[in-house]
């Protein structure tokens, strides 16, 4: 019978229901996953535009930036932050946007890593322009930012093999 189903509810394609509702489900997951992303980097940069300010002492709390570097950075991060946001929401330049967010990413765990290892409290900066010192907190941190550089890494392969074919 399973057979019979099958030639019977085949498509042009030879695609079945079973692998639509895979696709389906695939696309719902690639937007909510772009919709995490994009809008968590979205969000993020709001204060660091705002308050730029408040951004590059932040940055000069984590002791590893040149002290040259820091206003040119509280200026460019935020701005690169949303315009990847908003890239990878749109669908514009995704694998672009995507490909930035996880370098971003990359590079934030590299920084708080660096940080927890040398035992060095500093504030995130992430979200907001307030106090989040603490050993926990920057753990938390990790974690948060590993789980959304496997998400960006799963979203680049899925944005790979769709360009494959």
């Amino acid at each position: 019978m399973s057979n019979l189903f099958r030639s019977k509810f085949k498509f042009k394609n030879g695609v079945g229901p079973a692998s639509m509702d895979f696709r389906r489900q695939t696309r719902l997951i690639e937007w909510a996953l772009r919709l995490f992303l994009g809008g968590t980097f979205i969000f993020s940069s709001w204060h660091k535009i705002v308050s730029p300010d408040q951004f590059a002492t932040i940055l000069y709390g984590y002791a590893v930036f040149p002290h040259p570097s820091i206003n040119i950075l509280a200026i460019v991060v935020p701005f690169v932050e949303l315009v990847c946001g908003i890239s990878l929401i749109t669908g514009l330049l995704k694998r672009s946007g995507l490909l930035l967010i996880n370098a971003m990413l990359a590079g934030f765990i590299f920084l708080i890593s660096f940080n927890l290892i040398r035992g060095h409290e500093f504030d995130c900066g992430c979200f907001s322009l307030g106090e989040t010192k603490g050993t926990w907190t920057s753990i938390w941190l990790l974690v948060r930012d590993l789980v959304m550089l496997g998400a960006g890494i799963y979203l680049f392969r899925l944005f790979d093999k769709k360009d494959r074919g």
